[in-house]
Formats: C-alpha cells, sequence, structure tokens
C-alpha cells in the first residue's frame, strides 16, 4: 500500500523491461491517475496464451482513489488491456478522437454492455484531474494522434514521452510541437520518463515519407503483378500511403483482416483517412479484377496464425490464393519473440511461388519500413529540450533502459538523478529536490487466453510445457463403498516414451494401479484420497526404469457408494 502523505509517487506497473504492456501510475496524496493501460505479445514458452496485460492489483485495492486514465495513442501495447480492467474500475477515459474509437471498437468486443466514460482531447488541450493538470502534446508516431504528456503536480511537471519519434516530414503532415516541448522545458520539468525502444540505434529515425518513396518504385517494378502489403493494422499513416499509391496506379483496394477493416472503417468515419468513393472492393468484387489492377492490404506482418496473410501462406485462404504471379511486402519488422513466425510465413510464402519483398531482403538502400520510436540523437534532442531534473527510462527491455540511463548521464544527470525502475517500483518525492526507490508494490503478468484470465507465476503455462514436452496419462479406476475395484483400471497415454497400446506396459500400469488399491484395503479406515498420490508414485516408478521425464499423470478415481 502506499502512504497517503502528501508525496508524489509514480509506479511503472507494466512496460519496464519489457516491449509492452505499457502502465505507469502517477499519484499524490492518495489519488491516481494511470498512463496507458497495454498488452503484450505471449513468449514463445506461452504454450496457447493470446497476449498477456499487468496485474492490476494494486489499481483494485485503490479502485476508489483511481481517478482517470490517460492514454497517449491507440497501439495495442497501450490500450490492449482496458478491455479486463476498465470495466472494473470505471473511471474516466482521457485521449484524442482516434484513440478513443480504438478503444471502443475493442470494448465492444469484449464486454458489450459496459459503457466507457470518455473525455476526447485534442493535441495541445489541458485537462484537469484532480491535483493533477494534463497537456497533450503533439507529437509523432506510427499511428495518427499520438500524444505526449505534460502532467502539472503540486511538485512539478512530470513529463512522459509516450511513444514517439521526430519525423520533420510525415506524411499526414502533423509534426512535432516542438514549441510546446521547449516550453515546458522553459517552465521546469521535474520528472521525464521517455520511450527508450531504439536508445541502441545511432543517429535518427527515418522518416515514414522513406516508406512511401518506396513503395512508389515497387509498385512500378511490380506494376504487371498483384500486389499484397502485410503490415500493422493500427499504422494507418503506412495504410493510407499504400491507398494513396495505388489510387496513382489506377488499382483497386481489397483490405483483408478483421482488425485491418475496422480500423480502415474507423479512420475514414472519423476523417483522419480519406478513400475514393469505388476504390474499395470485396473479395467477391477482386475475383474480376485483374492482378495488375488490384491491391490488397492484409494482417500478418508479425506471423500471426490467424491473419490474413499466414492463412493465405498456408494456401487456406477461402478468398486469396497466392501465386508465382504475386508479390508481397511485409511492411514491418519483427516484434521480439516473432521471428520464428515471420520467417516460417515467408518460407511458406517462397515455396508457393511468391516473390518476397521484407526488410532484409535485396541489400538494397529502399526501405519499406521505418520504426516509429525515436533514435539516439532524437532522444538527446527531447532531453535538451525539457531538461529534467530526474530521469526515468521506460518502453522497453532493460539493456534499453540502461543504456538510456546512460544517455542521461551523458546529458549531464548524475547517479541520483536517474532511476531504473522495474515494474512494481515506487519512486516517491516528498520534495522536488530528492526522490527516492521505495517499498515495491503487488505486480507481475496475467495471462489471457481467450477471454479467460490466468496468473502467470502460478501454474498454467509451466502445466502446458510439460504437457507439451512430456506427454500424458489418465487412469480410471472405479471403486465400490469397500474400496475394491469394480472394473479393470482404464489406462491411456498421449504424447510419452511408454505407450500404453504396448500390451507388456499397459499390464504394468494395471497391475500397478490393482497393487495401489490393494495396498488401500489392507489398512482399516484408510482414506480414499490418497489413493491417486500412491498411483502417480507407482506409475513414475515404471517410467524411471527408461526414463528421467516423468509425464504428467492424472488418477481418476470414482467410489460408488452402494
Amino acid at each position: 500500500m502506499i502512504r497517503k502523505r502528501k508525496e508524489l509517487v509514480i509506479c511503472p506497473l507494466g512496460g519496464m523491461g519489457e516491449i509492452g504492456k505499457n502502465m505507469t501510475v502517477i499519484g499524490y496524496g492518495g489519488k491516481y491517475i494511470v498512463i496507458d493501460c497495454g498488452l503484450k505479445f505471449p513468449e514463445e514458452d506461452m504454450l496457447g496464451i493470446d497476449f498477456v496485460i499487468p496485474d492490476v492489483s494494486f489499481l483494485m485495492e485503490n479502485r476508489e482513489n483511481i481517478l482517470a486514465f490517460i492514454i497517449t495513442h491507440g497501439h495495442e501495447d497501450h490500450i490492449g488491456a482496458l478491455p479486463f480492467v476498465l470495466p472494473k474500475l470505471n473511471v474516466p477515459v482521457y485521449c484524442t478522437q482516434l484513440t478513443a474509437g480504438l478503444i471502443e471498437n475493442k470494448l465492444t468486443e469484449a464486454c458489450p454492455h459496459f459503457k466507457p466514460c470518455f473525455n476526447i482531447v485534442e493535441q495541445c488541450d489541458h485537462a484537469r484531474i484532480g491535483d493533477f493538470e494534463v497537456e497533450f502534446i503533439e507529437l509523432c508516431h506510427s499511428i495518427p494522434d499520438s500524444c505526449a504528456l505534460a502532467i502539472t503536480t503540486p511538485l512539478g511537471i512530470i513529463f512522459h514521452s509516450g511513444d514517439f519519434k521526430f519525423d520533420t516530414t510525415p506524411t499526414d503532415g502533423v509534426s512535432p510541437d516542438f514549441s510546446a516541448l521547449a516550453r515546458i522545458g522553459d517552465k521546469g520539468v521535474l520528472l521525464a520518463m521517455v520511450d527508450s525502444t531504439n536508445v541502441e540505434r545511432p543517429g535518427f529515425t527515418p522518416s515514414e515519407k522513406c516508406t512511401r518513396e518506396t513503395f512508389d518504385k515497387l509498385f512500378r517494378k511490380y506494376k504487371d503483378r498483384r500486389i499484397l502489403v502485410a503490415t500493422f493494422a493500427s499504422n494507418l499513416n503506412r495504410i493510407a500511403s499504400i491507398i494513396a499509391i495505388s489510387q496513382r496506379f489506377n488499382r483497386k483496394i481489397l483490405i483483408l483482416g478483421r482488425s485491418m477493416v475496422a480500423n480502415v472503417e474507423l479512420a475514414c468515419r472519423l476523417g483522419y483517412m480519406k478513400i475514393p468513393a469505388g476504390m474499395l472492393i470485396t473479395a467477391e468484387e477482386a475475383k474480376n479484377i485483374a492482378p495488375n489492377r488490384l491491391t490488397v492490404i492484409t494482417t500478418g506482418s508479425q506471423g500471426e496464425p490467424f491473419s490474413g496473410l499466414v492463412i493465405m501462406s498456408r494456401n487456406s485462404h477461402k478468398q486469396v490464393t497466392l501465386g508465382n504471379k504475386d508479390v508481397v511486402i511485409i511492411s514491418a519488422t519483427p516484434i521480439p519473440g516473432n521471428e520464428k513466425l515471420v520467417s516460417d510465413t515467408i518460407n511458406r510464402l517462397f515455396e508457393l511461388g511468391v516473390e518476397v519483398v521484407y526488410s532484409s531482403h535485396g541489400g538494397g538502400q529502399d526501405i519499406i519500413h521505418v520504426s516509429g520510436h525515436a533514435s539516439r540523437e532524437e532522444l538527446k534532442l527531447l532531453f535538451s529540450l525539457v531538461r529534467p531534473r530526474f530521469f526515468v527510462p521506460c518502453h522497453g527491455e532493460y539493456r534499453h533502459l540502461v543504456h538510456h540511463a546512460a544517455l542521461a548521464h551523458e546529458m549531464g544527470l548524475g547517479p541520483r538523478h536517474v532511476f531504473i525502475l522495474q515494474n512494481g517500483d515506487v519512486l516517491r518525492m516528498e520534495t522536488n529536490t530528492k526522490a527516492v526507490i521505495g517499498k515495491p508494490v503487488q505486480t507481475g503478468a496475467i495471462l489471457v487466453d481467450g477471454v479467460a484470465l490466468g496468473e502467470f507465476e502460478k501454474s498454467i503455462v509451466r502445466e502446458r510445457r510439460d504437457l507439451g514436452e512430456k506427454g500424458i496419462v489418465t487412469i480410471s479406476v472405479v471403486l465400490n463403498s469397500h474400496h475394491s475395484l469394480i472394473a479393470e483400471p482404464q489406462v491411456e497415454t498421449r504424447g510419452t516414451v511408454i505407450n500404453s497400446e504396448n500390451r507388456h506396459y499397459r499390464n504394468e500400469f494395471i497391475h500397478a494401479v490393482k497393487d495401489a488399491v490393494v495396498q488401500l484395503e489392507r489398512v482399516p479406515g484408510a482414506d480414499v484420497e490418497g489413493l491417486p498420490t500412491e498411483i502417480r508414485k507407482r506409475i513414475r516408478r515404471i517410467y524411471s526404469k527408461t526414463t528421467r521425464d516423468f509425464p504428467t499423470i492424472v488418477p481418476l478415481v470414482t467410489v460408488l457408494k452402494r
């Protein structure tokens, strides 16, 4: 529990030492605002898990003191956990119009009866929330309406960059607000929390304009082919560029992927994207369009198993069949952990005879994807503009945080003014001259499988890993009221080195189970609840003769009271 006295606290619940799951709590006097509420994609060993969200036990314990969510932009790693968290707290959400639309789409799908309370802001707007005044500052990212935050507190200004880069030639014409950054720097920034994702990359992140120029070249090069482009469904600026180039080359557009279709419809409805009438066509209409007059924009740039491109690569898509007259452009780089999925997808596409253009292909200077995150020189520029007294790197794996902390030292901050926090750490400030890390709050990761939640710290992943690696043995035993067998024990194995179909081993299993039951019968008043443990022990002995890896053993004991 964080104390309620008049002190400023900063507590990340996600996004520290990891890519995704971004969430930070800022509090004063026992009242809190929450910045972002995101998810991250599962790691390779999280078998069957769809995504991961932060453990928000601290928010639940303090639900009466949570004032609002402040959302920096509409990417999944910043809004994806809201359907699981917001209905439980039911507090206002402050965000821009596009971000609100994306959140509403997610809430409608996950919890259609919940009606969120949105406070729609525009960039440069100010919002008063309890003791906090939040200014939304226009910055560039790979989705429109991305904001940095200048949060005025009783002790000073906290600057939170969100995800950003300094794109001086943005395709949507929305440039970063350097004057606002310089203005809050002149006011004096107490603490800055800044995106660390690209701190290892030297120089400046290329402009989104570079990809538009590359697409123009590719559309000229492949003017006689059907072109399919896979990118992030939320990268609306990239999608708008592809649509504009397709229009110039007299191509119709087919959009595939539920999230891609929903995001484009939303962007068009809200005025963030304009598509000429008649240019968007259905999959049925696309069958009558010449290949060189069609562009397909689809999901699947990360190799997601049920995405459009992956289904096409398996030659099992209902509307699109790929062949040697197609070219696929993968306009994204793999998120850490997705490299194998993307590689497998590319290999399958080549097997179908498709020409594939991807980030490491060709060795030329053409850029088919640019990051939405600031590189090292941009981070230095931001630092020189806001000039914080204290600094906390955020949004990155642990090495990114360490490198970003080192950059802050290069820019003149001493060791006592730079803090590398981990999820759950609480940075406390009773005055604007000293900050200390106090006792952490509970945090962690909650695994989401469909709509079911399970805790990472518990056994769900370990159990799935054991099942996948070692298999399972199920034993069904039916006893009468005297604890004697009524029927022969039934044994089934799946995925184990010793198979129940083998008569020798099946007999061994059955004899081991019968011996366990006989031992139970011999003990007057013995508790049948101890039988499963005895069965497991005896089955493990059989496996120990040939292996050191024991399968999951599940005894099912039924006692008939008659």
